[in-house]
């Protein structure tokens, strides 16, 4: 009987533990969680800059010196409206949030000689700003930046 008594004792010694444990764990568990959403997101968001990026270099291999064309089919790729069947995460309309730089290299009509081709790069940067509380603590920023770059070889004009 004293045995039974004992056990009985360190039982309600042990009554709260299991709301302890979870009282310290669930801010951690929530914390990755989120941080899993944040990344996802981020990877998302890279990949709708990437295919900006990608249509833009495509027209300007087509017409390398109009830039606000190139500017435009970057942007455009994406409807940013909620009632949309597609929905951006990223505005690439909003030009403080998203920048579009071109850059050419080569010369007109150099074809890919020695290395060297003329061809065009389109980035498209943007700052991903996380949502997971404390970020900025650990990472030392609230955004990551995102960059997506695509090149392609120039094919307009047509040389002789």
């Amino acid at each position: 009987m004293r045995a039974y008594k004992q056990c009985s004792t360190s039982r309600k010694k042990e009554t709260g533990q299991s709301l302890v444990e979870v009282a310290i764990s669930l801010p951690v568990i929530l914390l990755l969680l989120l941080g899993t959403l944040d990344f996802g997101m981020a990877i998302f968001s890279y990949m709708i800059l990437r295919d900006a990026a990608q249509e833009g270099a495509m027209y300007a291999s087509f017409d390398p010196g109009n830039h606000d064309e190139i500017e435009r089919r970057a942007r455009g790729i994406s409807p940013h409206e909620a009632g949309s069947s597609f929905y951006s995460p990223v505005d690439l309309a909003n030009k403080n949030l998203v920048k579009v730089l071109i850059k050419t290299t080569g010369k007109n009509c150099q074809g890919v000689a020695a290395g060297k081709s003329n061809s065009i790069e389109v980035s498209v940067i943007y700052k991903y700003q996380m949502m997971t509380p404390f970020i900025q603590q650990i990472i030392g920023s609230d955004s990551i930046p995102l960059t997506a770059k695509a090149t392609n070889i120039i094919l307009q004009p047509a040389c002789p």
